[in-house]
C-alpha cells in the first residue's frame, strides 16, 4: 500500500477533476464561455511534461558522473513520458483554439515556441537512435538533454512574452487570474495539475521498468 498510494491518489484525483471540470459552474467570459473547461486538461499536461522533463535532466546530469545504464534509462524515458504529455498539451490548446481563436492553429508565438520545444525531445530521440555504442550514446544524449532543458524553458516562459499574443499570459494579454480563475475553479484546478503529474510519473515508471526488462534480456 505504502508503494501505490500515489498512484491512487493520482487517479483518484484524475477522475474528480474530469468529474467536477464538466459539472461545477464556470465563469461565463467572453470568447472563453463554456471552453474554459480546458483549463483543466490542457494546463496540467504541460505541467506534467515540464516535471518529467525535469526528472530527466537530472538522470542526465547524473549518468554524466555516475555512468550508469540505469540513469541514462530513466533519463530517456521520462523525455518519452513527457513527449506524451507535451503532445496531449498540443492537441488540448489547438482544440481550444479552434473554440475561442477560430482555427486550431493560428501560428500563435506560444504555440510556435510550444512546438518546437517538443520538436527539440524528438531531436533528443533521434540523436539517441543515430548513435550504436552505448556509452558514447548516453554521454552524447545527455549533454544534449541539458542543453535542451533551458533550451524549453525559454521557448515556453520568455520568448512567447516578448511578442504580442493571444494566449493568455504573453504579450500584454493577461493570463487566469481572480478575474477568470474563481475560487471554485481552483478547488478543480489544482487537483487537476498535481493529478496529471502524478499519472506522468506513472507512465515514466512503467516505461523504465519495460526498458530495464528489455536490456536485461538482451544481455542474456
Amino acid at each position: 500500500m505504502h508503494k501505490t498510494w500515489w498512484k491512487i491518489l493520482g487517479s483518484g484525483l484524475v477522475i474528480y477533476t474530469a468529474i467536477a471540470g464538466l459539472l461545477l459552474g464556470v465563469p461565463h467570459l467572453p470568447i472563453l464561455n463554456e471552453t474554459i473547461r480546458n483549463l483543466y486538461f490542457h494546463v496540467p499536461m504541460w505541467f506534467a511534461m515540464i516535471v518529467l522533463f525535469s526528472i530527466s535532466v537530472f538522470y542526465s546530469v547524473k549518468s554524466l558522473s555516475s555512468k550508469s545504464e540505469i540513469d541514462d534509462i530513466k533519463a530517456v524515458e521520462s523525455v518519452n513520458a513527457g513527449i506524451i504529455f507535451g503532445i496531449l498539451g498540443l492537441i488540448t490548446g489547438a482544440i481550444w483554439a479552434k473554440y475561442t481563436w477560430g482555427q486550431f492553429w493560428s501560428f500563435d508565438p506560444k504555440q510556435n515556441f510550444a512546438a518546437i520545444s517538443i520538436l527539440l525531445y524528438f531531436a533528443y530521440l533521434i540523436l539517441r537512435n543515430a548513435i550504436d555504442e552505448e556509452q558514447k550514446r548516453a554521454k552524447i544524449s545527455a549533454i544534449y538533454n541539458i542543453f535542451a532543458f533551458p533550451m524549453m524553458v525559454v521557448l515556453l516562459f520568455v520568448l512567447p512574452r516578448l511578442k504580442d499574443s493571444l494566449h493568455p499570459g504573453n504579450g500584454g494579454n493577461p493570463g487566469f487570474n481572480s478575474y477568470d480563475l474563481d475560487s471554485l475553479m481552483r478547488m478543480v484546478f489544482y487537483p487537476a495539475c498535481l493529478g496529471w503529474i502524478l499519472i506522468g510519473y506513472w507512465v515514466y515508471t512503467i516505461r523504465f521498468r519495460i526498458r530495464s526488462i528489455e536490456n536485461k534480456q538482451q544481455h542474456n
